[in-house]
C-alpha cells in the first residue's frame, strides 16, 4: 500500500530544510561552534575553520535565512549568534549517533589522545565530553548562555565527587567555565579554570598520566577503575570499530 505524503507538510518541510543545512560541512561546523562556544565573529568563525571571509559569508546569509543563526553589529565587527531553540540537542543526538569517536573510524586504529588529551589545560578527547556531559547531566553545570559562558548549577556539589573544592576556585579574569567544541568528536567538553581544575585533579588522584612530549593522556590503572563509576556511560577502552 502507497503511502501518501503531503507536500504542504510544514514539518516534513522544516525537517528536510534543516537537513539540507547541516548536510553541508562548514554549516554544520558553524552551528556547532555557535551552539557550543556561543557567539563568534565572522573573522573568528573564518579562521576557526580556515576558510575565506567571503566563502564563510555566503554559508551565514542562508543559516541566516533559515532563521539557524542571526548577526549583530558591534562596531566594525558582525557577530554571529545560533537563534533556533533546540538546536543544540539536535546537534549533539547527530554526534552521538554518529559515533564520532574517530576509533570507530573503518581503518584508522585508534589513538590514546581519542580516548584522553589535554586542550590548552583541560580534558579533551572521550573523557573531557564525559566530564562535560555528566555535569550537565548532574545539573553542576548549565550549558552557555548568550556569550558561551557555561554556568553553575545548583547541582554544583557535585564537583566534590571531582575532587574539587569549589570555595578555593578563583577565576580572577578567566571564564570559571567554558564549553569548548571538541573537534574530534563534535562534541562540547569543560574548558575555563572549572576544565584546568578537574584535569588537575585527575592527574593529583593519579587518575591519568600526561605523556611527554604530547597532549595525549594515559588513564592509569586506578582510572580505569574509579573513572567509570564517576562518569556514567564513559569507558577507557578503545571503542569497537564499525563498518
Amino acid at each position: 500500500m502507497a503511502v501518501w505524503i503531503d507536500p504542504q507538510d510544514r514539518v516534513l518541510a522544516s525537517v528536510t530544510a534543516l537537513a539540507a543545512e547541516l548536510a553541508d560541512p562548514i554549516r554544520l561546523t558553524v552551528l556547532q561552534l555557535l551552539t557550543a562556544e556561543g557567539p563568534h565573529t565572522l573573522s573568528r568563525l573564518a579562521d576557526t575553520l580556515d576558510v575565506t571571509a567571503p566563502r564563510l559569508a555566503n554559508h551565514l546569509a542562508r543559516l541566516r535565512a533559515r532563521g539557524l543563526v542571526t548577526v549583530e553589529r558591534t562596531g566594525r565587527h558582525a557577530v554571529y549568534r545560533a537563534s533556533a531553540p533546540g538546536l543544540d540537542d539536535v546537534l549533539a543526538a547527530l554526534a552521538r549517533y554518529a559515533h564520532a569517536d574517530p576509533s570507530a573510524r573503518p581503518g584508522r586504529p585508534a589513538a590514546p589522545g581519542d580516548i584522553a588529551r589535554t586542550c590548552y589545560g583541560h580534558t579533551a578527547g572521550r573523557l573531557g565530553v564525559a566530564v562535560y556531559t555528566t555535569l550537565v547531566d548532574r545539573d553542576a553545570l548549565r550549558p552557555p548562555d548568550g556569550d558561551g559562558t557555561v554556568t553553575l548549577g545548583p547541582g554544583a556539589a557535585a564537583f566534590a565527587d571531582f575532587g574539587i573544592d569549589l570555595d578555593g576556585i578563583a577565576p580572577g579574569r578567566r571564564k570559571l567555565a567554558t564549553a569548548c567544541l571538541d573537534r574530534t568528536l563534535r562534541l562540547p567538553h569543560l574548558g575555563g579554570v572549572l576544565g584546568d581544575a578537574v584535569l588537575d585533579a585527575f592527574l593529583r588522584r593519579g587518575l591519568v598520566e600526561q605523556n611527554e612530549g604530547s597532549r595525549d593522556l594515559t588513564i592509569t590503572a586506578e582510572g580505569a577503575e574509579a573513572l567509570p563509576a564517576l562518569l556514567p556511560g564513559f569507558t577507557p577502552d578503545p571503542e569497537p570499530m564499525s563498518g
